[in-house]
């Protein structure tokens, strides 16, 4: 009966870290990272989501980008940077469409705060002026795919304010 019992319990706790290997579930942590891809620059990101439900992850994300262009026949260059602050929440589908334990798509959406500057124009530092900052909404789907337990890698496509999407790894806590 021992035996019996035993190899119930690790059949069950096999299981379970199989299945939560896409899932986060409640009380989760994970932390992304990565690049974005946008028409204004190359962004990096570093993002925190949480599990609060066995499909919903709601968590804080910070994005870096600086670039400059330029309109030779205006003879005009410009230098800008833009920091987004966010808070997204995310709808995870993998118990719904029942998918590999490998696998995460979610989709979902953000609000965030950006500030964004152009401290040069034509190589001169200007006063003030050129600068703004505001609120901005995004929408975001993506996936996730996991090579272990613990480790895996992400892609998120986007829209609205913050980037066209990100690419990176993924680490759960």
């Amino acid at each position: 009966m021992k035996k019996i019992t035993f190899l119930v319990c690790f059949v069950m706790a096999s299981l379970t870290t199989i299945y939560s290997q896409g899932t986060l579930g409640v009380g989760g942590k994970q932390l992304n990272a990565g690049v974005g891809f946008s028409n204004w620059g190359t962004p990096v990101y570093v993002g925190m989501d949480f599990g609060v439900h066995e499909s919903i992850t709601i968590g804080p994300k910070f994005s870096y980008r600086s670039y400059g262009y330029s309109y030779p026949a205006l003879g005009v260059s410009i230098n800008q940077t833009l920091m987004v602050f966010s808070f997204n929440g995310n709808y995870h589908f993998n118990k719904l469409f029942n998918l590999p334990s490998k696998w995460d798509i979610y989709a979902g959406a953000s609000l965030g705060y950006y500030l964004w500057s152009t401290p040069t124009y034509n190589g001169q530092t200007l006063a003030s002026g050129v600068q703004g900052s505001g609120m901005g909404f995004d929408g975001q789907v993506g996936t996730r795919y996991f090579f272990t337990n613990k480790f895996g890698v992400n892609l998120e496509f986007g829209g609205g304010t913050g980037t066209g999407g990100n690419f990176g790894i993924t680490l759960k806590l």
